[in-house]
């Protein structure tokens, strides 16, 4: 294990200087999972919803979240993303929605932290529009599945 890039030499939290950085292209996928009762993910997948089109505004919420991760994690830098998509995958056993984010950039650093806010966010908004006929729903297993570019090179999670 290295020396954390956000402590300097007097033990204190400081965001990275990347300007000496070389600008390359960057990815990073992030994965998540809301597990729910069949009905519930029913409901999610249906469009039926009392509060509207769940998959619709989780989608929204995640991509917004990617663009707004350095107002909400204190040391990100602000980054031009230039592509941020979540998808979801209906699963049966155990009932669920997987829910994938994938985020690009051409700069100084990478996209794992905007990855991982939009699968968050994403998953969250999923729980609020749904709460209401499932309170017991959990989400789980959210984690940096792969990230390409940049110094460190390409790391792909163990399956």
């Amino acid at each position: 294990m290295g020396k954390l890039s956000h402590i300097n030499d007097k033990g204190e939290a400081n965001m990275v200087d990347v300007s000496e950085k070389s600008v390359t292209s960057r990815t990073a996928r992030a994965t998540g999972f809301v597990a729910m009762q069949p009905e519930t993910l029913a409901l999610a997948t249906s469009g039926t919803a009392k509060k509207g089109d769940v998959l619709a505004t989780a989608r929204i919420a995640g991509i917004m979240a990617a663009k707004r991760t350095h107002e909400l994690i204190p040391l990100c830098h602000p980054l031009a993303i230039t592509k941020a998509t979540v998808d979801f995958e209906e699963r049966a056993e155990p009932a669920g929605l997987h829910v994938t984010a994938e985020v690009k950039v051409s700069g100084q650093t990478g996209v794992e932290m905007e990855a991982l806010t939009a699968v968050s966010v994403a998953c969250l908004t999923i729980y609020d529009m749904l709460k209401a006929a499932d309170k017991a729903m959990r989400i789980e297993n959210i984690h940096l599945v792969e990230k390409t570019g940049g110094r460190s090179g390409t790391y792909r999670a163990e399956s």
